[in-house]
């Protein structure tokens, strides 16, 4: 059976989440993190839309009840809603732990381009500028790379949505740290090799002498 590579990804990324956290997830990929929360586990996601308590797609949906992608999703019991202010104010203020977002490219430096390719139509770049620096952790959840080219680069070709805010990019073949040094290969996925993943990515990577590997 083929491996799914997104649902690898936010496996992993769900281990990065700790009790008591309160998470923004982007729209895509990163909403599949919410399927692998550990059970006792309490972490409230937030939608820049306006709430706090979102929860899983139900299983009827409500055409008012839609998160910032404007999916339709759940609310927990104690969720709550506010206006764009309040939700702003939230992650400008930094109360959002981290934010797991995904990407059309980062480079070397933890800068971000995730919102337009420049030619084609976009509804817009939503609230990721506003989650980049206002979350005290900012994931990137993709891909390794988009038809066999790589999305880790010395530097970002598509226009930046920020610069130097990424802390750790997932991927289904690694967890890369972005350090001032530069990108450090933390963790290996189920199929990769310190090569493969290097030859996948035009940053060059930091190798430390002790890489885990994640499933």
């Amino acid at each position: 059976m083929a491996i799914d590579a997104k649902q690898i990804i936010a496996k992993r990324v769900a281990k990065e989440l700790h009790d008591g956290d309160v998470i923004n997830l982007g729209i895509g990929l990163p909403t599949l993190v919410a399927n692998y929360i550990p059970e006792g586990m309490d972490v409230t996601f937030q939608s820049e839309n306006g709430f706090l308590g979102l929860g899983p797609a139900p299983e009827v949906a409500d055409p008012e009840l839609v998160n910032a992608g404007g999916q339709s999703v759940s609310i927990k019991q104690g969720g709550c809603f506010f206006d764009s202010a309040t939700s702003f104010g939230i992650i400008r203020g930094g109360h959002v732990d981290a934010t797991v977002l995904g990407a059309l490219q980062v480079d070397e430096k933890g800068s971000l381009a995730n919102w337009k390719i420049p030619g084609k139509m976009v509804p817009g770049m939503g609230g990721a500028m506003d989650l980049v620096v206002g979350a005290n952790q900012v994931i990137i959840a993709m891909k390794h790379t988009q038809k066999g080219a790589p999305k880790i680069l010395k530097q970002c070709s598509l226009p930046l949505t920020a610069r130097e805010q990424v802390d750790l990019i997932i991927t289904e073949m690694a967890v890369i740290e972005v350090t001032k040094e530069g990108l450090v290969l933390r963790e290996l996925g189920p199929e990769a090799t310190v090569e493969s993943v290097q030859a996948a990515t035009e940053a060059k990577l930091i190798i430390p002498e002790k890489i885990g590997r994640f499933e």
